[in-house]
């Protein structure tokens, strides 16, 4: 963890995703010295990350930026970039869309996932560099780390935690955290 630039709050520079003992689709978050629970692909994890195959890619990536429902929870301090999820806003999951992998408007008619969701789950919704800043069709779109469903249900490729323990970690994150998932 490193002091801000006002140095009052301590941000992390890594967090490690390890699979949970005997659990394919569950793992523990570290930040610091705060472990959590966490939900990953239904189909655990994964060097070689497809579209569609509901892997959480073995990767380190890092924060980009991050969505709120601002209609549902309150933003926290936090020094990473959040924008307010609108009802228009999608996320192009289409491999050979131009917008793969990219924030798009509705109306759109090519596959996508909407933001704005009535389950929750990107009530918190943090965008992940997998195949965002260097797109290659098929590697895997909409790479979350936001809210678990109930039960830590396995996700389609993405992490996912408590709003608790989101709200735990959300102020230690900044634009270029390392997600490190092992």
């Amino acid at each position: 963890m490193q002091k801000t630039r006002a140095g009052a709050r301590r941000t992390a520079s890594t967090i490690v995703v390890r699979p949970a003992p005997g659990k394919k689709t569950r793992a523990l978050v570290q930040v610091g010295p705060l472990t959590v629970p966490a939900a990953i692909g239904r189909s655990g994890r994964s060097i070689v990350k497809r579209e569609g195959d509901g892997a959480t890619p073995i990767a380190d990536m890092k924060l980009l930026y991050g969505f709120m429902r601002g209609d549902r929870v309150r933003l926290m301090s936090t020094a990473l970039p959040m924008r307010r999820i609108r009802t228009n806003m999608l996320w192009c999951d289409q491999p050979d869309n131009p917008n793969y992998n990219r924030l798009v408007k509705a109306p759109f008619k090519p596959s996508h996932e909407e933001l704005r969701r009535s389950d929750g789950l990107y009530d918190i919704c943090l965008v992940l560099d997998w195949n965002v800043r260097s797109r290659r069709r098929h590697r895997g779109s909409a790479i979350f780390f936001h809210l678990i469903r109930p039960g830590y249900e396995p996700t389609a490729g993405c992490i996912a935690v408590s709003l608790g323990h989101m709200r735990r970690i959300l102020p230690l994150l900044r634009k270029g955290t390392a997600i490190r998932v092992v």
